[in-house]
């Protein structure tokens, strides 16, 4: 199976799992995988909230940020996959000037 993130259209989300600021999304969804290629821009967040459809996998294309799961806080930046279980509570803010862009994996289990 090939997905090409360039016949996906893309979508502008605002306020995130009621985080801040807005993001650009290219979203692949089915019964097994969810694989978003994501831009969230500077001041944006995606809110606290949990993770129920299986381990979240964010893997940093560019940009900084640091993600905050169940009360840990890891520093995110460019070749760095932050993953998050599935059941735990997890944010993810842009902490810098340029948009944080990552590619995230939910396989359902």
């Amino acid at each position: 199976m090939q997905i090409d993130f360039n016949k996906i259209k893309e979508a502008v989300i605002t306020g995130m799992n009621n985080g801040t600021g807005s993001m650009t999304a290219k979203m692949f969804n089915d019964e097994k995988y969810r694989i978003i290629k994501t831009a969230i821009h500077p001041g944006g967040s995606i809110g606290l909230h949990t993770q129920n459809s299986g381990d979240d996998l964010n893997y940093i294309i560019s940009g900084t940020g640091k993600a905050i799961c169940d009360g840990v806080e890891e520093e995110l930046k460019a070749d760095v996959i932050h993953i998050c279980p599935k059941g735990s509570e997890h944010s993810i803010i842009n902490t810098g000037n340029d948009d944080l862009v990552m590619m995230t994996i939910v396989v359902a289990r």
